[in-house]
């Protein structure tokens, strides 16, 4: 059966993919927006590099510093409603960059159970104590700080706007209000919810109107919705200063970004705003999808209608197994399992785009509640020659309904 991990494919990370068998429709992609291959943002690519070359060669402090630099950054901070705001090569180096340069081994970090591996790295660098709370629930973040607050000198609350592997909302607000309560900052990882959420797709702060102080640090990346590559900060001026020319993997001794990263992503944010109908596109979709899935009484966990959709198989067998069938049945979405998730919580990990058609979104939900039940009812009993058998009915049935 196919390996469904590290799958080789030409062309743009799009709807619909040409991996090494042909054409798939493709569900494993951060391209929410279509963006990536959205022609203003390709040529803003090209004429970065015809300008600037291919690399900035060198870190910002000394010969790295572009004039496209300064723009976007004085774009996502007006975005905020904050002074200032840095971009990165890195988003998983951001988070790890930035809490081992706030925090030290008299502080806390305080974080949703299911926080990124980036910000978890970030906590190991800094030498801090990592302290969890209950995902999405501020009365137990509550009863964290209550009992520990004292024992640090400085804590930082870390929780993602749009949770990556649950398809959830983050409460913001109220996480927001129980940290100040107990004399924390906050931080938020927007890196799937800049782009997704909010009426205008900028993020959490969007979706709940809250002000640019809200929060002490608003992180993002470039690399998802707005179809770039690297990561951002947005905050307070001096917060933003300090970590440009002192935090060591964040900015400091790191080379700069590309500058066809940065130019693409000034252009996706123009897309972004004169092309409204791709956001209500994704979110359309995001709702029909899932409300197919659950009418096929597929289990999406806690996920909330968003554009990551998460449809549970438990087993590291089965969901590998459920993977590799759609696959061969033209599907590509990726299994996720332990340590990813903890065990039993395995799944198949559906990112929506504004880009995919209803016809696509109902065969695929056929399929995968075919596939699903199969895996799930023969467990680890499962064989080679029922995938073949099942590959065939597929097939069958798929022909059918495209007639």
């Amino acid at each position: 059966m196919p390996n469904p991990l590290f799958l080789p494919r030409r062309g743009a990370n799009s709807p619909v993919i040409d991996g090494p068998d042909g054409a798939m429709t493709n569900f494993s992609s951060y391209n929410y927006l279509g963006l990536a291959h959205h022609p203003k943002v390709i040529r803003a690519a090209q004429d970065a590099v015809a300008q600037y070359g291919a690399s900035a060669s060198a870190s910002r402090i000394i010969s790295g510093e572009i004039d496209l630099y300064s723009v976007l950054e004085n774009r996502l901070a007006q975005l905020y409603d904050v002074d200032a705001a840095l971009i990165t090569t890195s988003g998983y180096l951001t988070n790890a960059g930035l809490i081992g340069f706030l925090l030290g081994d008299r502080d806390a970090m305080v974080c949703d159970a299911l926080i990124h591996a980036s910000v978890i790295s970030g906590v190991q660098w800094s030498g801090a104590r990592r302290v969890t709370f209950r995902h999405n629930d501020p009365d137990s973040l509550r009863s964290v700080l209550r009992m520990s607050r004292a024992r640090f000198d400085r804590a930082l609350v870390v929780v993602e706007g749009h949770y990556s592997m649950d398809g959830d909302i983050g409460p913001l607000p109220e996480i927001a209000a129980v940290a100040r309560e107990f004399d924390c900052a906050v931080m938020i990882d927007e890196a799937h919810s800049f782009g997704v959420l909010g009426a205008h797709g900028h993020g959490a702060r969007d979706h709940f109107g809250l002000s640019g102080d809200a929060v002490d640090i608003w992180m993002g990346t470039l690399s998802k919705a707005l179809g770039s590559c690297g990561g951002f900060i947005a905050g307070e001026g001096d917060l933003i200063e300090a970590i440009r020319s002192a935090a060591p993997g964040v900015a400091q001794l790191t080379g700069g970004p590309a500058p066809a990263a940065a130019a693409a992503a000034l252009a996706a944010l123009d897309v972004l705003e004169t092309e409204p109908e791709r956001l209500t596109r994704l979110w359309h979709n995001a709702q029909w999808f899932t409300s197919a899935l659950r009418e096929r009484n597929l289990d999406l966990g806690s996920s909330q209608n968003t554009p990551i959709c998460p449809v549970l198989v438990p087993g590291e067998l089965q969901v590998g197994y459920a993977s590799s069938v759609l696959m061969q049945a033209r599907i590509y979405v990726g299994p996720v399992a332990a340590p990813a998730v903890q065990p039993g919580q395995e799944r198949l990990r559906f990112f929506l785009t504004s880009e995919h058609t209803k016809d696509q979104l109902n065969t695929t939900a056929d399929l995968v509640a075919e596939v699903v039940e199969l895996a799930t009812q023969r467990g680890e009993s499962l064989t080679m020659s029922d995938a073949t058998t099942l590959i065939n009915d597929l097939n069958t049935g798929s022909e059918r309904r495209d007639t």
